[in-house]
């Protein structure tokens, strides 16, 4: 009886190790700075600029982490949560992420590529027979018949002419945007096949015009995977990276840590949003949305992006290949015109992301190759190949376009390099 007692607490702590061993492989190894090129008095910049915002009223909080060589180099939260309660700011804390979403979308997408599923090529019509037959809005009203099909490259890289909002109707209002308020409450089937029947802004296939382009490619991947966007992306792309904080929506018992949302007023300072903004993401929603629906953390986000600078593969667990990932990473555009002011000047974009071509063509320090996206909120992420550095900033002000905060958290981060 001895023997067995004692065989059984062997074999229970193999277990307890093993499970020790998986939680531990779970997370991504820290690094003293200068372990891994940088300069931790440099890096120490960063603090005070955030606290300055804070102080000022600017940002209530944030969450800055920086990787590099397969380690974390620095992960630092930053002011409150909630400002009004003084709760202060948690590693853990959980964002919405709005069009950070997209890079996912691209990747699951690209899952089923390797699979062997479709072609970048194909007319998206193949899967979605909805948009065989795609008007395009003439000047001046009326439509013409496109001439090309919408294919699903040109949904990644955002060439589709679907727009943001559409072609104006002859009652003054946005198409697409009237289709996506009719279709609150139905699933992603109901909303895609709205925007199908909204003519396009321009042919398919003739410049970069930020849209609901990943929104169609959920879709895509829903028809061809057979399962919700949300089963394919807990199957093939979260469980796998232990990605445990990401989803469509923050259950219950984590709602202590989704953090507070806030509006910029004309003076920069902050507004507390109430009511439907504040609770969005606390329920799961009727349509996955493939450009905007996931919240997440700066831990979980950290993952992915070190999955993406290891060229598709985490702890020995591969989401895509190599070549895969370099396709994705690579300029789509041609030298197409860019409509709007969306992609910064200078970048080019590959699938889902925006790639840099070098500090002489932007203006702004960086990595030829390097790239990036972000999120309505102010959260971004970029990865850096040449560098083997990636960077993800968590905040949340909405909306948040042309406030500075992330990009000079990401200007600190490249400074601090000294290898």
């Amino acid at each position: 009886m001895k023997r067995i007692a004692n065989y059984l607490t062997i074999v229970g702590l193999a277990f307890a190790g093993a499970a020790c061993l998986s939680i531990f492989a779970a997370e991504l190894p820290q690094a003293k700075p200068d372990h891994v090129g940088f300069s931790a008095e440099r890096l120490n910049k960063i603090a005070p600029a955030m606290q300055k915002w804070v102080d000022e009223g600017k940002i209530a909080g944030a969450v800055g982490l920086i990787g590099r060589k397969g380690k974390i180099a620095y992960f630092e939260s930053y002011g409150y949560m909630d400002r009004e309660a003084k709760k202060p700011m948690r590693k853990d804390a959980i964002f919405r992420i709005y069009s950070m979403t997209k890079a996912v979308t691209g990747v699951a997408v690209m899952t089923l590529y390797e699979d062997g599923r479709f072609g970048l090529n194909d007319p998206v019509s193949r899967y979605l027979p909805e948009f065989a037959h795609m008007k395009i809005a003439a000047e001046g009203g009326g439509v013409t018949e496109a001439k090309q099909q919408i294919t699903i490259r040109d949904l990644l890289r955002h060439t589709s002419g679907l727009n943001y909002a559409g072609p104006r109707g002859a009652d003054g209002k946005f198409g697409l945007t009237e289709a996506r308020r009719a279709t609150q409450g139905q699933d992603l089937a109901a909303v895609i096949k709205a925007f199908a029947a909204v003519p396009l802004l321009r042919e398919p296939g003739t410049a970069f015009d930020y849209s609901y382009s990943i929104d169609v490619l959920g879709r895509l991947v829903e028809v061809v995977s057979g399962m919700t966007l949300e089963q394919y992306f807990s199957k093939r792309i979260f469980e796998p990276l232990h990605m445990k904080d990401t989803a469509f929506f923050v259950s219950e018992d984590k709602w202590d840590r989704l953090a507070t949302l806030y509006a910029p007023k004309q003076d920069a300072s902050l507004i507390r949003l109430e009511g439907g903004p504040q609770d969005s993401f606390k329920k799961k929603p009727a349509a996955f949305m493939g450009g905007e629906g996931l919240t997440s953390t700066a831990r979980d986000y950290a993952r992915f992006c070190q999955m993406m600078i290891n060229g598709g593969e985490l702890d020995s667990v591969r989401i895509l290949g190599r070549k895969t990932v370099d396709l994705m990473r690579a300029d789509h555009l041609n030298g197409m015109p860019v409509v709007g002011s969306t992609l910064p000047k200078g970048f080019g974009f590959g699938l889902t992301f925006a790639v840099n071509p070098g500090g002489g063509h932007t203006g702004g320090i960086g990595s030829e190759g390097e790239y990036y996206w972000g999120g309505a909120a102010g959260t971004r992420f970029w990865l850096d190949p040449k560098e083997q550095t990636f960077g993800v900033y968590m905040i949340q002000i909405l909306p948040n376009g042309g406030l500075p905060y992330a990009e000079r958290f990401r200007q600190m981060a490249y400074q601090a390099l000294v290898d």
